[in-house]
């Protein structure tokens, strides 16, 4: 197939050897083993830059159709935290108390989650994560979008590692159902917020699950 090469531009590809490589990938896996989930988190301030250049990371995921399809709603004042943690909250409670049966229950008890969401409101910065099911063009014209939630989990993970690459904590966080974040973002219906992500830095002292990660050899295979 012939490439119309004004809509094409050669690749900036730096090549590395493989001595680099092996380096690379190797701090990099040391630097993502020591990430881990917490749910306590100190009220201390996180200069907005740090938290723009983790989007902008986000925003050079692969999607489909380069459509990227999404958009990261940011909250950082205590009025919309405390709004979020209101509707977090009421959403779990309705989980915990009715929704959820026994057995995602039981999965969750080592965990000691429950429907109190304090870190709603004393991290300094809160993420939602929306997928754009459809998009408006120039002529303000929807088009469709393609593999939506594939493309913006891929950006999710890129932020998750970028966040804790700066030195930031994160969770991840997902009540359900979380239309309430539309309407205190003010986004479209045809927007569907997929999770939380909290972020900021680990409460002194913080204690985490001790947990094990599955092997390479559980979760690849080579063919």
């Amino acid at each position: 197939m012939t490439q119309n090469s004004d809509k094409f531009e050669v690749l900036k590809f730096n090549e590395l050897s493989i001595s680099e490589m092996q380096s690379r990938a190797q701090s990099f896996l040391a630097r993502m083993s020591t990430r881990r989930t917490v749910r306590s988190f100190s009220d201390r301030s996180v200069p907005k830059e740090i938290i723009e250049q983790a989007l902008a990371t986000a925003g050079s995921a692969p999607s489909g159709a380069n459509r990227q399809p999404w958009h990261f709603a940011v909250a950082g004042t205590n009025e919309v935290k405390r709004r979020i943690r209101i509707g977090a909250e009421e959403e779990e409670h309705e989980f915990y108390n009715r929704r959820a049966p026994k057995e995602w229950l039981d999965a969750l008890k080592p965990f000691g989650t429950d429907e109190r969401k304090p870190f709603l409101e004393i991290a300094p910065w809160i993420i939602t994560v929306f997928a754009k099911k459809i998009e408006l063009d120039e002529d303000n014209q929807k088009q469709k979008n393609y593999y939506v939630t594939e493309s913006v989990c891929i950006a999710t993970g890129l932020l998750i590692a970028a966040l804790h690459n700066a030195g930031l904590a994160t969770l991840t966080h997902t009540p359900s159902p979380m239309k309430f974040l539309n309407e205190i973002f003010d986004r479209p219906v045809s927007e569907k917020p997929l999770m939380l992500v909290v972020t900021g830095y680990p409460s002194e002292g913080v204690k985490v699950p001790s947990i094990k990660r599955k092997s390479l050899e559980q979760i690849s295979s080579f063919h």
